[in-house]
């Protein structure tokens, strides 16, 4: 078990970065094969409704890609630290990034960046571990963002297609196994960066990593089947749900007081993108009582999954779904309430918190109990260090232990825009 203040980028924070570009092309291109199958057939409106999917995701993260890129040009010491780098991110070229994000290719442009800058550290060993890391955090969120507008809707889509078609083809199910393998990049993806902050961290280990990713995918999956089900009998009234849904959530992120972005304006974005990411899953934005919160949305969204099965269920084709009507029926609230089972283990047996004992050795502590001292993780950092508070925030909403976070101040070093 290795302890350490501060992390430094390897070979792993590189084949990351290097399969995350290739699952975001993969994603994308499927989904501009599928949208070309759909407009070849004439199924026009379910081509709409893709590339509408697309185009709204890409916005969404090319926004969050240039309110990033403003706010850190006027971070002290960030341009030095970018100097000779060789990226567009550096003061002299933001015409051009500006550009970039014009033409959607912000995104993109930042994988490139995170791959180059990292093949210069990792494998030349030259100096900009810390910026190579800055920019991997940012990806990290940037791919939650995009998943969630993007992949888990076109999951919904796909599977809807399927269903009301009774049948499916082959580009189908290669759209449907890259948004599935998005996701579930995504989630072990999103979760390493979070670790990463722990001033003390062990090494994230597979049983850690693998029953995370299990209980994330039993909860989404039923998730999106029981829209996708709903959807393929009352196809109408699927916008209704989310309109009745999306507004209440993006109310609830408000009154949680969430303090991510540094501008009343991103934060106003980020707000309304939280909704959408609680539309399929939850995951916590803001410092206080998580367990009341994330109990509340469980029970909410177990609700919800009961409602939209029954309603499956009554207004279904008996015949068309005699093989496998029953099964689902069943199946899905079994997923899920595996995955809740899975989420408690979790959080019992495998997630760390902040601060640890003070009366053990964090060398003898095992994955679970592996936590930092009692200091913000802001303080942990040396002066001179490129610590992405962005990320450090969510990291410390996401490992301290909120009986205390309050108290300490954890999490504060971004400004709310409530």
């Amino acid at each position: 078990m290795e302890s350490r203040t501060a992390s430094r980028y390897s070979w792993i924070d590189f084949a990351f970065s290097v399969v995350g570009v290739c699952t975001f092309l993969l994603d994308w291109g499927s989904d501009l094969w599928l949208a070309k199958e759909f407009y070849c057939r004439g199924d026009l409106f379910w081509f709409g409704v893709l590339v509408g999917l697309m185009v709204l995701s890409s916005v969404v993260v090319q926004m969050f890609s240039w309110f990033w890129f403003q706010y850190d040009r006027e971070l002290p010491g960030f341009s030095e630290q970018t100097t000779g780098t060789g990226s567009v991110f550096c003061g002299d070229r933001a015409k051009l990034f500006c550009l970039l994000h014009v033409l959607q290719l912000g995104f993109l442009c930042r994988h490139v960046s995170a791959i180059r800058q990292g093949f210069r550290v990792w494998w030349r060993k030259e100096a900009g571990s810390e910026y190579a890391i800055y920019l991997t955090h940012d990806l990290s969120m940037l791919r939650l963002i995009e998943t969630f507008c993007e992949s888990a809707p076109q999951l919904v889509l796909m599977v809807y297609v399927m269903l009301r078609t009774n049948r499916a083809r082959t580009v189908q199910f290669v759209s449907v196994a890259a948004s599935a393998a998005s996701v579930a990049w995504m989630v072990v993806d999103y979760h390493r960066s979070l670790r990463s902050f722990l001033p003390d961290k062990a090494e994230q280990r597979w049983g850690s990593s693998i029953v995370y990713f299990l209980w994330n995918l039993l909860l989404i999956g039923p998730r999106v089947a029981a829209l996708a089900l709903f959807s393929s009998v009352l196809p109408g009234f699927i916008a209704l749900h989310f309109l009745l849904l999306w507004p209440a959530l993006v109310l609830w992120a408000w009154r949680q007081g969430t303090g991510f972005m540094d501008s009343a304006g991103g934060e106003r974005l980020y707000r309304a993108t939280v909704g959408l990411i609680w539309y399929f899953s939850w995951f916590n934005v803001a410092e206080g009582r998580t367990l009341g919160r994330s109990l509340i949305y469980h029970a909410f969204v177990t609700a919800d999954v009961a409602v939209l099965l029954a309603t499956w269920w009554t207004y279904r084709d008996p015949v068309q779904t005699a093989a496998y009507g029953a099964a689902v029926l069943l199946a899905l609230p079994l997923c899920y309430l595996l995955g809740l089972l899975l989420k408690t283990l979790y959080y019992c047996g495998f997630h760390p918190t902040l601060p640890r004992p003070l009366d053990r050795d964090p060398h003898d502590l095992p994955d679970s109990d592996v936590a930092s001292r009692a200091l913000p993780i802001q303080d942990r950092a040396p002066a001179a260090l490129l610590l992405n508070q962005r990320m450090a925030c969510h990291a410390a909403h996401f490992y301290t232990d909120r009986r205390r976070a309050r108290a300490r101040g954890v999490g504060g070093a971004m400004p709310s825009h409530s």
